[in-house]
């Protein structure tokens, strides 16, 4: 089993790639699979996306904290601006050109009304054709912009008093659920958050050690299956209606299976093998896209228009094809802008004292 100086020592956690590219599938073929794949439950990818958003973000912060004493919520920004924002406009312009060029009209599709909402990620109140997954860009979007202000924007918080911040959190949000829209999205990512905040104190690391364990990681997993194949008939017997109870039970095993995913093992071998990689670094553009390449493809080729199994790998592999260019030419270069303002910001500082020290010096001559 891994050791906590491990576990802080560890800089890359390559099955998480894995996970977001078996997240990202799922959610194509719960969009294009048809009635074959609806017992897989697809959707629930969303919510592995969720749980592993939390977790590197929250993970990150901690580490940097630990290392300068204190988190820049600036370069934070920079990073999730560079990061998120360009892609995600790329797309948004190339679903406005298609449909413009298509004939679908712009105003009686509805893009022209909703396309205000996605720009400013509102898209889960008002979702737009061709791009109503955004709806989950909206809801990390602001979960982006509050709890690194509330976590680390007061100063290092006391372990307890940020896994107390974290839990009451995620209560907040499950108990709004019959009030607010898509309060229920922000728990997954706020059980993920709560899940890097105990790895990185060494008595909640060693709390939850048993689960880095690789034997310990494969019955997570298949616990985590179960769950998901039969989650309409765990909703029945439990008579959860909306599946809130059901949905928070498998973000917790999705949680617990990230130490053992972290610590390495035969699943997270697997994982983190060449393929599972290339797909998981382009999760994020395949999300984007979906819609819009079914969209093309389903006129193009009429035998991709129904929903089935056919339907969704060629979306997917189209779909990466549209991905991995928009990896290459967008994500990586803007991300890379991103590091460059941050270390530019980072030399103005470092010269800044410089320059007070000196200029005592010239005035004394």
């Amino acid at each position: 089993m891994m050791t906590h100086d491990q576990y802080l020592a560890t800089r890359r956690f390559g099955a998480l790639d894995g996970v977001r590219a078996i997240a990202a599938v799922l959610v194509v073929f719960f969009h294009f699979g048809g009635p074959t794949w609806a017992r897989a439950n697809g959707w629930i990818g969303v919510h592995l996306f969720f749980v592993l958003s939390g977790f590197l973000i929250t993970t990150l912060a901690l580490r940097e904290e630990a290392r300068n004493g204190r988190v820049s919520l600036a370069e934070f920004y920079i990073r999730r601006v560079f990061r998120i924002l360009p892609v995600y406009y790329v797309v948004i312009g190339v679903i406005v050109v298609y449909a413009y060029f298509k004939g679908l009209g712009l105003r009686h599709s509805g893009i022209v009304a909703t396309l205000p909402w996605n720009v400013v990620f509102l898209g889960e109140y008002h979702q737009m054709p061709l791009f109503g997954q955004a709806w989950t860009l909206g809801v990390e979007q602001k979960f982006y912009l509050v709890w690194p202000l509330l976590a680390f924007g007061f100063g290092a918080l006391a372990f307890v008093k940020r896994l107390s911040l974290s839990l009451g959190l995620v209560a907040l949000m499950l108990a709004l659920i019959p009030f607010m829209p898509y309060a229920g999205a922000y728990s997954p990512i706020l059980i993920g958050c709560t899940l890097a905040i105990v790895l990185h104190h060494r008595k909640g690391f060693a709390a939850l050690r048993v689960f880095t364990h690789p034997v310990v990681g494969l019955v997570v997993a298949a616990a985590l299956i179960a769950v998901q194949t039969e989650f309409g008939e765990i909703t029945a017997f439990l008579h959860d209606e909306g599946g809130s109870i059901t949905g928070t039970g498998y973000v917790l095993l999705a949680a617990l299976l990230v130490p053992s995913l972290v610590a390495g093992g035969p699943l997270a071998w697997v994982l983190s093998l060449k393929p599972m990689r290339f797909i998981g670094e382009r999760s994020y553009s395949l999300y984007l896209v979906q819609l819009v390449i079914a969209s093309v493809l389903g006129g193009a080729i009429p035998q991709f228009a129904p929903q089935r199994t056919m339907t969704a790998i060629a979306v997917t592999v189209v779909g990466l094809m549209a991905a991995d260019l928009l990896y290459r030419w967008v994500e990586l270069p803007m991300i890379d802008v991103g590091r460059r303002i941050i270390e530019r910001r980072r030399a103005k500082k470092k010269a800044a004292p410089a320059a007070e020290t000196t200029e005592p010096a010239l005035a004394k001559v």
